[in-house]
């Protein structure tokens, strides 16, 4: 069955301006800079870009996208070889890749700081919503009741012998964690090869230092406003992500961030959530779980991690509010 999505996440997450910085002049004492270089493509799914300015750009490049394939074969959803796909699919994993058991580690800390709402077991869940409104409609009560049981970040054991779900038809979707923490790995490769002053973006952004011609990386929280907010990163990390910025119709009413609680997606309260933070995972997990939030309950999670900063929290206007 073919499913299909209503994206507009790169009209309400977060741009680089690319042309814009290409067309910065080196800054004064600069001499001898390299002209930045960017690569655009596509990591997990998400329009994804690395820009650099180096004089052997291209192999660090290919470097970069080794680095990128390798992890996609750790998290995509969409490769049935996937470590990902093979725990899915079987409900246990043994010997499991390190970055695997580094994700679900994060994924445990969020989970805990935000009491639940993030939770990466709604995989069922989702399955349940694309394959509905596929066929025209949203899921009934009782579709949803049933799949309610195959969730919950408690049934999810996990050690560096085996992975294993505790029910049958349990499943993870990392999609909300799984971006940044390739942008983390990507950066990491460069970092221990020397290298500074890249940006890389796989859906998320991580700034391995400056701006190669000097400053920051500028970076625009693009949320549909005339005057949007702008984000100045050095050795940091910054991800967005918005209740209604991928939906499962193509109205645009139902998104495809699910709550576990109710099974159903998340109450678009916020346009836009972004958030910095040391390493674009953690702040990829932040914003997804802060679109299950109210004010208050995002305050009380950004608060649990002294590290990160909530840079953007744009509402949704009230027609666009269900519930």
């Amino acid at each position: 069955m073919k499913m299909t999505f209503a994206n507009r996440r790169r009209f309400l997450t977060i741009a680089a301006a690319a042309a814009g910085m290409a067309a910065l002049p080196a800054m004064p004492g600069r001499a001898g800079v390299q002209p930045l270089h960017q690569w655009r493509g596509v990591a997990l799914g998400a329009d994804a870009s690395i820009t650099l300015a180096h004089p052997r750009a291209e192999a660090i490049i290919t470097r970069a996208l080794a680095e990128i394939a390798r992890l996609e074969g750790i998290f995509s959803l969409h490769r049935a070889d996937s470590a990902l796909a093979r725990l899915n699919a079987d409900g246990q994993l043994a010997a499991p890749p390190f970055e695997l058991l580094e994700c679900l580690s994060l994924c445990a800390t969020v989970h805990r700081a935000s009491f639940g709402a993030f939770d990466p077991t709604v995989q069922p869940l989702w399955a349940l919503h694309a394959e509905s409104h596929a066929r025209g409609h949203a899921p009934g009560e009782e579709e949803i009741a049933a799949r309610m049981g195959r969730i919950g970040w408690q049934r999810v054991r996990f050690d560096t012998g085996a992975i294993a779900f505790a029910r049958p038809g349990m499943a993870l979707t990392l999609n909300g964690v799984a971006q940044g923490l390739i942008a983390d790995k990507v950066a990491d490769l460069l970092a221990d090869e020397g290298l500074s002053d890249v940006l890389v973006n796989t859906g998320e952004f991580r700034a391995l230092g400056g701006h190669p011609h000097g400053g920051d990386w500028p970076v625009t929280l693009a949320d549909g406003n005339p005057q949007p907010g702008r984000v100045a990163l050095r050795e940091r990390a910054l991800a967005s992500s918005g209740a209604l910025g991928t939906t499962f119709d193509t109205e645009g009413r139902f998104g495809h961030i699910l709550d576990p609680r109710t099974g159903r997606p998340a109450v678009p309260r916020w346009r836009l959530v972004s958030v910095t933070a040391p390493r674009a995972g953690l702040a990829d997990a932040l914003s997804t779980a802060a679109c299950l939030m109210d004010r208050e309950g995002i305050a009380g999670l950004m608060a649990a991690f002294p590290s990160a900063r909530l840079e953007g929290l744009t509402a949704h206007e009230p027609a666009a509010v269900r519930g």
